[in-house]
């Protein structure tokens, strides 16, 4: 059966706007061209070949949300402003918690977010000759920059990207599917 997950790019409300689906899990329900963790599904597919990993693998997605509040912006829902991600890709997990439970949906993150430390020496000097002050918040007394950072997989909504580029989402559609060696 082929009943691709509703989606309605650009609602502020992501349980209205619908879930980003392109896991194979259920082929039919997917509403997004590519895969889950784009490049690395190919070591997805190794590792099934190599039968070191179970068909059916859902991952363990707990102490996985962002360490921090990201959003929601204005952005987010007017439509045509954001068309190469999901702004709403750190928080699936959150967002369809029951239904990915109860194995209806299956999704993953398309955006990571975690904090981290960075040692710049430069930074790290100027700390320790006085022209930078530590804030405890964003530059500790060590010379550590408090970052907060994200690594974001591309989402593309194709009618969005076609209206763009000024092209008709068909032609677009077939273009990729061309040039992708029919992945896409």
């Amino acid at each position: 059966d082929v009943e691709p997950e509703p989606i309605r790019w650009a609602k502020a409300d992501p349980h209205e706007r619908g879930p980003v689906v392109a896991t194979v899990t259920h082929p039919g329900r997917r509403n997004a061209v590519g895969a889950h963790s784009g490049t690395y599904s190919v070591y997805r597919a190794v590792a099934l070949a190599a039968h070191a990993s179970p068909a059916g693998f859902r991952p363990d997605f707990t102490n996985t949300l962002p360490p921090c509040q990201i959003g929601p912006h204005p952005a987010w829902s007017k439509p045509g402003a954001i068309v190469s991600l999901d702004p709403w890709g750190h928080l699936p997990q959150e967002i369809f918690a029951k239904r990915m439970a109860s194995g209806e949906l299956d999704v993953r993150p398309t955006i990571s977010v975690t904090r981290s430390h960075l040692d710049l020496p430069e930074i790290k000097e100027a700390v320790s000759v006085g022209r930078l002050t530590p804030d405890a918040k964003f530059l500790m007394a060590d010379g550590a920059v408090v970052t907060t950072k994200a690594a974001i997989e591309p989402v593309w909504h194709l009618p969005g990207v076609a209206r763009r580029f000024g092209v008709e989402e068909s032609h677009l559609r077939r273009v990729l599917y061309e040039h992708t060696g029919g992945m896409f």
